[in-house]
């Protein structure tokens, strides 16, 4: 039985406040954990059954009647979540990356919906369905506010950022809600615009050192018409997908990290830089 789960908004920053607990952020992807008259199946948020490509995942001492809330991440040998390896792991049974399903929330135990319930008693359940935390199964732990020195360490350890939620907040099923916010530990550089995709709105970007640095595809609409009125003048070749440019224009980024392959992932606009 899929449950559609709780989506967070995002904040700017983080704050101190005691009616609210913070979580690390996990950089893996959301999961939905059932088991129903013995039968497990996993889906992503978007209702994918992706219960074949996580076999370890079947046998958990789980009882039936349960659906968990979770994020499926693969650790380096640090011990940070590595969301490349997560994607290798979910594309390949056989890439030989062991995945952690890592829950923060149950929604229905032993045949009971939880939805009702605030989050603190939810915890507290979870902790009756896994009672022991191991690589493959493991609870997320939180704390009680103190978000914005948790904030700093997560910073200092470049790990993607943090989730405040309010410790009364109910499950609010298929729902974005203020309840649970995402802070998330954004990177800025300063990169150049090197040329533009044809069949939809993507900007080329290069490093200022002159190498490729990855496709932005988030620009408000107020900026794209800003660009879209200057860009002609830098056009120095084009083919059927790119028009390639001079990259004279300058604009600073917002981004998660560099992928392994010294790429900015997911990169979205902040500002022109003179």
């Amino acid at each position: 039985m899929f449950v559609s789960p709780m989506l967070l908004h995002k904040s700017e920053r983080p704050f101190d406040d005691n009616s609210y607990i913070t979580e690390l952020k996990l950089d893996g992807f959301r999961t939905v954990w059932t088991k129903f008259d013995d039968k497990v199946r996993i889906y992503t948020r978007h209702n994918n059954d992706i219960t074949s490509k996580f076999p370890e995942l079947l046998s958990l001492p789980i009882p039936n009647g349960t659906v968990l809330d979770g994020e499926i991440v693969v650790t380096d040998q640090q011990g940070k979540p590595d969301f490349e390896a997560t994607m290798e792991r979910f594309m390949s049974k056989r890439s030989g990356h062991e995945i952690s399903f890592c829950v923060f929330d149950i929604i229905y135990f032993k045949g009971e919906k939880l939805t009702n319930r605030p989050l603190l008693e939810r915890k507290e359940v979870l902790t009756k369905a896994i009672p022991e935390d191991s690589k493959r199964l493991n609870k997320v732990q939180w704390i009680k506010g103190n978000a914005e020195q948790y904030f700093e360490l997560i910073k200092e350890h470049n790990l993607e950022g943090i989730v405040q939620k309010r410790a009364d907040s109910l499950y609010q099923i298929n729902k974005r809600s203020q309840d649970w916010l995402k802070v998330i530990n954004y990177q800025l550089e300063d990169v150049y615009v090197s040329g533009l995709r044809k069949d939809e709105f993507g900007l080329l970007l290069n490093f200022q050192n002159g190498k490729y640095a990855g496709l932005l595809e988030f620009m408000v609409p107020e900026e794209r018409k800003a660009f879209y009125k200057q860009y002609s003048d830098f056009i120095v070749e084009e083919n059927d997908k790119f028009v390639f440019l001079d990259p004279k224009m300058k604009l600073k980024v917002k981004y998660r990290n560099l992928t392994k392959k010294g790429l900015l992932r997911i990169p979205s606009f902040v500002e022109w830089v003179s």
